[in-house]
């Protein structure tokens, strides 16, 4: 690779990850949020005019953003193999898709309304929380299959105690099921309770004994699996950011290196 070549991939790379730039991105995707927003009205033949151009004027930009990202990228070959650089490639080539063609007008407008996500890819802090969410999605699903079975379990007693009371809530177990739903989101539950307890007086211990299970423990072990994940994921980010610091360290003391040897080159030839 020459020095000129180094040099202007050190440069797009600085572009890239200088805070300015990122504020531009991260301004022009708020823009784009509002102009989607905005088009959901009834808005005046100017307004829809302006809106268009913003939204022409928005599409180039990222595709220039992009174009950006992929030229500072160290290893161009791999650079859809990233999950983010793919879902950001996807949503700007899709944006390009012209309005004015019926069958992929609607294809068109809700990748312009993905534009939104990406603040995520954009702001890392974001980008680790939903790749610490990701990575938390097996565990969770053992703990959902768990409290899918607390549900059934007590959605059949509730059905076979309580279905004589009210069968509109516990007439068979899915109905159970939704009325078990209602009660772990506090919504009215102590209704529900109360119109049992006017048959059963005990029956509050079957729902004080489900809530403690669902909405504290359950709840709270997906919480910690999330939050060991996220930290995991956040040891990973700052390791990954040191080395990317170190790699770009290297490569500036690379740099003045090759310039001092032709500094030197140079004053040899002289004399």
């Amino acid at each position: 690779m020459s020095a000129s070549s180094s040099s202007a991939d050190l440069a797009l790379k600085q572009i890239e990850r200088s805070p300015l730039f990122q504020g531009a991105v991260i301004s022009i995707i708020v823009l784009s949020a509002i102009t989607i927003g905005a088009k959901t009205y009834d808005l005046p033949p100017v307004a829809s005019g302006i809106l268009s151009g913003l939204d022409v004027a928005i599409t180039v930009f990222f595709l220039v953003e992009l174009l950006l990202r992929f030229s500072a990228c160290d290893d161009r070959k791999r650079f859809l193999l990233d999950g983010w650089n793919l879902f950001d490639t996807i949503v700007v080539l899709g944006s390009l898709i012209p309005m004015q063609y019926a069958d992929a007008v609607l294809m068109g407008r809700l990748l312009r309304v993905f534009r939104v996500l990406r603040l995520v890819s954009v702001i890392p802090q974001l980008r680790s929380l939903i790749n610490a969410l990701l990575k938390a999605i097996p565990p969770m699903a053992y703990i959902a299959l768990l409290m899918f079975i607390i549900f059934y379990i007590y959605g059949a007693i509730g059905s076979l105690v309580f279905g004589g009371i009210n069968e509109e809530l516990w007439g068979d177990v899915t109905i159970s099921m939704l009325t078990l739903f209602r009660v772990v989101t506090f919504e009215d539950w102590t209704d529900v309770m109360y119109e049992t307890m006017a048959v059963y007086p005990l029956s509050w211990v079957f729902y004080v004994s489900f809530i403690f299970l669902t909405a504290f423990v359950f709840l709270n072990m997906m919480v910690g699996a999330i939050l060991e994940v996220m930290t995991a994921e956040h040891r990973a980010s700052s390791a990954d950011e040191a080395s990317r610091e170190r790699h770009d360290m290297a490569e500036q003391i690379d740099r003045m290196q090759r310039q001092l040897d032709e500094m030197h080159a140079l004053l040899r030839q002289r004399h």
